[in-house]
């Protein structure tokens, strides 16, 4: 797929996912072709997809199909998955019947267990992608506020601690993204002298980069909205309380660098992941 064709991709999507989400805009996915673009350039459809929902603030309970896919079962389905503490989810794929525990806007509901052994690599890369999107719809709600909001007669985005707290923001940001594409290129050599490892570890590394860096957009960016991020008439909220939820899900940060740690530990080796 060439840069035009997949421009064209994403703005079909991103106009399917505003001012729908849940259960209708699953339905419009599946209209769209999601199953058939995840099944055939899955490298192409879960960074656009994903980004996309995290930009848009939406939802669907595509991360399924992400996961069925890998393990080679029909899409559409559900499955246990993985929160942070011990916990297993089911994702509904309907809409909420009752309150979730997790998120109030998710269809999230606790069940008993899950397959231990299921390989979560394709789905950590997907949330990982959700979270830059996150962090960078955080990001530009924030700078577009310190742009407007003005103080001793001068907007506070030329405000020092101002600037170094959105750039900050946006150098993790940017750091996640390149970590993502690594795992991505990483997943895509499988045959190649690629081991199931290597794509299982920058995976992990690859969603502990990037939930890092959204719960890092998320501190900053609420410090500089101030009392306007926690009201809900701003958005800023939506995607902080999405940030928390993503990232519990599959391996929280803090677990999956656990991890990572164990790992490196194990075999007295630190992977370079980026050329910087």
């Amino acid at each position: 797929m060439d840069a035009a064709e997949r421009e064209l991709l994403t703005e079909t999507f991103r106009k399917a996912m505003t001012g729908t989400t849940g259960t209708t805009l699953d339905t419009a996915l599946t209209d769209l072709g999601w199953p058939e673009l995840l099944t055939e350039e899955p490298d192409t459809a879960i960074p656009v997809v994903f980004t996309l929902l995290g930009e848009t603030g939406a939802h669907a309970p595509i991360l399924n199909d992400v996961l069925l896919h890998a393990t080679e079962q029909p899409l559409g389905g559900t499955l246990p998955l993985p929160y942070t503490g011990g916990t297993w989810l089911t994702w509904e794929r309907t809409d909420l019947s009752q309150p979730s525990v997790i998120d109030p806007a998710l269809p999230l509901h606790t069940t008993s267990t899950g397959d231990p052994n299921l390989p979560l690599a394709a789905g950590q890369r997907a949330l990982g992608w959700w979270l830059l999107g996150t962090g960078r719809t955080m990001l530009a709600l924030t700078r577009e506020h310190a742009l407007a909001r003005t103080q001793f007669g001068r907007p506070i985005a030329s405000f020092q601690a101002v600037r170094h707290r959105l750039a900050e923001t946006l150098v993790a940001l940017d750091g996640a993204e390149a970590t993502l594409h690594t795992a991505t290129a990483t997943a895509a050599t499988t045959g190649t002298g690629t081991t199931t490892g290597d794509i299982a570890l920058t995976a992990l590394l690859a969603k502990a980069a990037a939930g890092k860096a959204a719960l890092d957009a998320a501190r900053h960016c609420q410090q500089v909205l101030a009392g306007i991020g926690f009201t809900a008439e701003h958005d800023f909220h939506h995607h902080l309380r999405r940030t928390l939820t993503l990232d519990g899900l599959l391996g929280s940060t803090r677990d999956l660098t656990r991890q990572a740690g164990a790992h490196i530990r194990q075999n007295n080796h630190a992977p370079r992941l980026v050329n910087l």
